[in-house]
């Protein structure tokens, strides 16, 4: 009788165990995502808990619910490259052009590989005050001409696809005597892209953008570099003219205004892009 008890007492430890490990397994939380510190340049109508929102809705739409970014905003390049060298951020997002030129002019870079946000582009335009209709009017017009007479096509080119770090060449805005002088806010620190050179120079494609440009609707240029995030106080206070450049997501997940504040006009646009996070090489 007694060896009858135990039995049935070691049978019913051995049934309370499986169902206790089950019940265990049932209620083991899942794993928290891993979260990522990513760099980015400050957009115009946007601020970093909204950003993470409108990322983390992103990744989730293509699946991906393993990771998350928590954004922080530079205002320039050369500072958030700063933010991944000394570690205060893990990787930093660019567009697609300026991290194959920031990795080809800096060997201690990579592209982050299976990046799911690379699958959104960008279309980039000029943003003017919703008063300047004939301006507007005119930037549109001459977008048109470039487009249609192969111009941007070859700015492109010799601006972004063929270009040396080492040798991007500089842009001469051409002068009208007498003609309206627009004020441009430029970043100047985007290459290629955006370029302001150490002796003042203005180089990259969006200066040689501007100077095309100028000549087709007769007005003066003025470059007036500014930080990424100061573009939209100058632009309505006039102390600018124009915001060269915003941007426009080609993705419904994205929503439309993010880089478009309220009072701003943007004209048709006049380059394409997608985004690439870099980070630093894995030490081996």
């Amino acid at each position: 009788m007694k060896k009858f008890f135990v039995t049935i007492c070691a049978a019913a430890l051995l049934m309370t165990g499986c169902g206790g490990s089950e019940q265990a397994a049932v209620d083991k939380p899942a794993a928290e995502p891993k979260s990522i510190k990513l760099g980015m340049i400050t957009p115009l109508n946007s601020d970093e808990q909204k950003m993470e929102g409108v990322l983390t809705s992103v990744l989730e739409s293509f699946g991906v619910k393993d990771t998350r970014h928590l954004p922080k905003f530079y205002d320039n390049l050369k500072t958030m490259q700063m933010g991944i060298d000394s570690g205060n951020v893990e990787q930093i997002s660019l567009y697609k052009c300026v991290a194959n030129y920031l990795i080809a002019s800096n060997d201690k870079y990579e592209l982050v590989p299976n990046n799911a946000l690379e699958k959104i582009g960008y279309s980039f335009c000029f943003g003017v005050r919703k008063d300047e209709v004939n301006l507007k009017a005119d930037l549109d017009k001459a977008i048109d001409a470039m487009k249609s007479d192969g111009t941007l096509d070859k700015l492109v080119a010799e601006y972004i696809t063929n270009v040396k770090p080492d040798n991007i060449p500089t842009v001469e805005i051409p002068h009208v005597d007498g003609a309206e002088t627009i004020k441009v806010g430029v970043t100047g620190d985007l290459p290629p892209l955006d370029l302001i050179l150490p002796d003042g120079s203005p180089a990259g494609f969006n200066t040689a953008m501007l100077a095309e440009v100028s000549k087709r609707i007769n007005r003066n240029v003025e470059l007036v570099q500014i930080e990424s995030g100061a573009r939209a106080a100058a632009l309505n206070s006039k102390l600018i003219d124009v915001v060269f450049w915003t941007i426009v997501p080609l993705s419904d997940k994205i929503p439309a205004d993010l880089d478009k504040p309220e009072g701003m006009e943007l004209s048709k646009p006049y380059f394409q892009d997608s985004v690439a996070h870099i980070k630093l090489k894995s030490s081996k």
